[in-house]
């Protein structure tokens, strides 16, 4: 038979591990994280950039921007939709803030280009930023003015800003496209110019933010 003592320190014992439970859901429920959603031309690409950005906590990779229900990559690429390849992109605001978010999308991109990006043409391949909030939506034009105000790039910005609409996701096996298919990415990247074409418009700037690249 259990003594008192055995059956006290059972009871204390559940009490504790169950406090501890609800301290570690607690802390997981308390983190805050927001969303931002960016168009740059291949969506393989811009997912692969920001997996590698601290800060970052997933990565989506769809389409948004269009009237279209439901859209398949076929539907998009094919033109009429009017979406884009897009991001969603979730982040700890602790770590990185959506200001400092963007400043890797203008220097990972050629934001002066409005026919699409790099080896990629048309409409679905072009630059955009969707803000979630009038908040986001003031971060993004501070933030495009101040990119203007630098003088960097000889050409001006085209990259509109949209208040983001339904954002759907892409087919499975565009999701983490790099990672499952490594050698044919990197031979699409290598092979489109997108790095190449960032360094000669950025410089030592180029992919500022990206920690692997």
């Amino acid at each position: 038979m259990m003594s008192v003592v055995s059956r006290f320190k059972r009871v204390v014992l559940a009490a504790l591990m169950a406090m501890a439970g609800g301290i570690f859901t607690n802390a997981a429920m308390a983190q805050k994280t927001e969303t931002a959603i960016l168009a740059g031309g291949c969506f393989w690409c811009i997912e692969t950039d920001y997996d590698n950005v601290t800060g970052v906590l997933d990565t989506v990779s769809g389409y948004t921007g269009g009237q279209l229900e439901n859209p398949t990559y076929r539907a998009v690429t094919a033109g009429g939709s009017g979406h884009l390849e897009a991001l969603k992109i979730t982040f700890d605001p602790e770590v990185i803030s959506y200001s400092e978010i963007l400043d890797v999308f203008w220097r990972s991109v050629d934001p002066t280009d409005a026919g699409g990006q790099f080896c990629d043409r048309g409409h679905s391949y072009t630059t955009a930023i969707f803000p979630t909030s009038e908040e986001q939506q003031k971060t993004s034009e501070n933030s495009k003015q101040r990119i203007e105000a630098a003088g960097i790039l000889k050409d001006p910005i085209v990259t509109p800003i949209i208040p983001a609409t339904t954002f759907y996701p892409a087919e499975d096996y565009h999701q983490n496209y790099a990672s499952k298919n490594p050698v044919r990415y990197k031979f699409y990247r290598y092979s489109c110019g997108r790095d190449a074409k960032v360094q000669a418009l950025w410089g030592d700037q180029a992919h500022r933010g990206i920690n692997d690249h």
